[in-house]
């Protein structure tokens, strides 16, 4: 039974449903909750269903994308019933990093991982014997350990949270077999609930991670993957070095990524960016403990302002303040780009998205997959990379491609559960424009292609036609450009009619060509190793019938001119002194700059200028305790820049700061 059916789906968007509307459990208020411990006063779409379901003894399957506050889901409930919230990670950057977050708002929280000493461990594992602490995250290779699954015991869990759930399908951007083991869990703990947690899975994985770790009758939540503030573009892959170079430079106070394909690679743009007078370091698995922790504490205090990086960085980074992802290298699938470019603008405030693409990158990560030992990886990273280009290569709106991926029509008002209907290279009349991707932005380009995809798609027949079986995208090329080649030989494809025909074009831009035949479903690829294309019933009749094909031209290396800031109006000189007071106490503490507060938090006092504890209580995550603790630190200095210059008065005096994001 497909997924959709088993469980009740709830989409951000939908209103009242009674067949999708969560049980709510008790009357507890949770709000003065949220407010103490998080500084929120109202919930993100689907958190207080999924909390009030948690609480009530319900197994919950909950997908929010990047920012959209899973981490609340499990956070809260810890703090409404006794006992103690298990939240199993493979992320030991986020342990730490969410630790520290809850520690500064008064949540007694603790991690175990291998980056504690043996000491420090005890330490915790006796305050988890006396009950001291609400949370603990740990790894699933160290939950699974004996000795610590009969403490688990002992230690009154009354909610075990699995985030990055879709680690445990093989079907997800990251499986890890030992994810695979936390199906005993539900053995040990038959009366526990189970919260199952990720930002991005496709249906099936979703089913995957229903069944595999045995939810019983689960409360499944399935909030838009739309983030409205992130800004989608993707370039002609073209002196790469040079054009990150200038994206940062025309941004000098903001800090992001740039995701490296190589450790090489992540190795030299950090390099050069220094060189450059950039602050950057690199990210990547081949640096030591002690040097990936240091880099990464530089950049999440602001101290550095770009981190260059494998995918080993970023899955559990929760700086809110970055303003721009840049992909360097094409990403192996669309899961993996979703979720790294969903590390910009957790804040709510606007974040960009740029995609480096090159038709090389492709033969690249095609050769990776040949390497893969078992043919079924190679299977499913093939059909991966396949939809991964397609999007680099579309015409359309992105943030369409992007959402009808993950099986949810944007443009028919976030419907979800429904199958993604076809999405043509060219917009169609009337189609949605998000106003926030390259696309829809500044539209490329079209050409009446018919005669080339004529070309294109009788080439491909009369290869079939003549020996019986398919080739490849580049041996049509080959032959369609009259290339003298050892197989065009072997199988006398130089005597084809269409030898040599296709001369007016290069053969990058018959791929292109090629490729857009394939997102207008007139061809289809195969996935196995040698993928060859077929005709469609579709590409046969436009064939046959010399239908018109509209065709658009190749992205180019030229970028829009146009920087979306778009933050929110305030004082910036007021921020920009808010700004160095916050990196002051941050750096008294040891923690990053965002644990004192967000810069969401900083432009709502640099607007409303707050001159009282009651004001400034109603700041954007201001809870009891950093009330207590920085209050009076922030309204001296918000005070004494009123005392020397005007106040600003902004053309809309409500600020409408981002839900929480827990």
């Amino acid at each position: 039974m497909p997924f959709r059916q088993r469980c009740k789906l709830k989409l951000e968007l939908q209103r009242d449903c009674p067949t999708l509307t969560a049980v709510k459990s008790g009357t507890t208020n949770l709000l003065p909750l949220l407010k103490q411990y998080f500084g929120f006063t109202s919930f993100r779409p689907l958190q207080e269903e999924i909390i009030r379901d948690a609480l009530a003894g319900k197994d919950v399957f909950a997908l929010l994308p990047t920012g959209g506050g899973k981490s609340l889901c499990f956070q809260l409930p810890a703090m409404v019933q006794p006992g103690l919230t298990v939240v199993v990670s493979p992320l030991i950057a986020l342990m730490k990093d969410q630790v520290d977050g809850m520690q500064a708002g008064g949540i007694p929280a603790t991690f175990l991982n291998s980056s504690l000493a043996q000491g420090e461990s005890r330490a915790r594992l006796r305050g988890l014997h006396n009950g001291e602490f609400r949370l603990l995250y740990v790894a699933p290779e160290r939950l699974m350990l004996s000795g610590f699954l009969s403490d688990l015991q002992r230690w009154n869990v009354r909610l075990v949270a699995v985030d990055e759930a879709h680690c445990i399908s093989e079907w997800g951007h990251d499986f890890r077999p030992e994810y695979r083991q936390l199906a005993e869990l539900r053995k040990l703990f038959p009366e526990t609930p189970m919260m199952a947690l990720t930002a991005t899975a496709t249906e099936r994985v979703r089913a995957d991670i229903v069944k595999l770790l045995e939810l019983r009758e689960p409360r499944c939540y399935v909030a838009s993957f739309n983030r409205p503030n992130l800004t989608y573009r993707v370039l002609a892959k073209n002196k790469p070095y040079d054009q990150v170079l200038e994206f940062v430079r025309a941004r000098p106070k903001e800090s992001g990524i740039v995701y490296c394909q190589s450790r090489k690679s992540a190795e030299s743009v950090a390099r050069r960016l220094n060189e450059d007078g950039v602050k950057a370091r690199p990210y990547h698995a081949g640096l030591t403990p002690k040097e990936r922790s240091e880099h990464q504490e530089l950049f999440l205090r602001d101290d550095v302002r770009v981190i260059c990086a494998t995918i080993a960085f970023g899955m559990g980074i929760n700086k809110p303040n970055v303003r721009f992802v840049i992909h360097y290298d094409l990403p192996k699938n669309i899961e993996g780009y979703y979720q790294e470019t969903g590390r910009a603008g957790r804040d709510g405030l606007p974040g960009e998205c740029v995609l480096l693409f090159s038709a090389g990158d492709v033969i690249k990560q095609t050769q990776f997959i040949d390497e893969k030992p078992d043919p079924k990886e190679q299977q499913i990273a093939r059909e991966q990379l396949q939809k991964m280009v397609h999007y680099a290569e579309c015409a359309g709106c992105r943030r369409r491609e992007l959402l009808a991926y993950f099986g949810e029509d944007w443009s028919a008002g976030l419907r979800h559960g429904e199958p993604a209907q076809s999405h043509h290279a060219v917009p169609e009349a009337g189609a949605p424009n998000c106003g926030a991707c390259d696309n829809c932005l500044s539209p490329r380009a079209t050409f009446d292609g018919t005669l080339a995809a004529q070309k294109f798609l009788s080439c491909v027949y009369r290869i079939r036609e003549n020996t019986r079986f398919g080739v490849g995208l580049n041996h049509v090329i080959e032959v369609l450009t009259g290339a003298d080649t050892e197989k065009i030989r072997k199988w006398n494809h130089e005597q084809l009619s269409t030898y040599g025909i296709g001369s007016e074009h290069s053969r990058s831009e018959w791929a292109a060509i090629g490729r857009e035949l394939i997102r207008l479903g007139h061809l289809r690829q195969t996935s196995g190793k040698f993928s060859v294309l077929e005709l469609t019933n579709d590409g046969l009749a436009a064939l046959k019938q010399r239908r018109k094909v509209t065709l658009t031209k190749p992205v180019t290396a030229q970028e829009p001119k146009a920087h979306r800031a778009g933050e929110i109006a305030c004082d910036e000189v007021l921020f920009d002194r808010l700004r160095r007071l916050r990196k002051q106490l941050a750096d008294e503490r040891n923690v990053p700059a965002y644990i004192v507060f967000s810069d969401v938090a900083l432009r709502q006092m640099a607007r409303d200028y707050p001159a009282s504890e009651r004001e400034f209580a109603r700041i954007t995550g201001v809870g009891e305790k950093k009330l207590r603790e920085f209050g009076d630190a922030f309204l001296a200095e918000i005070a004494a820049h009123v005392g020397n210059n005007p106040r600003q008065i902004f053309a809309d005096d409500s600020f409408a700061a981002p839900p929480g994001r827990g």
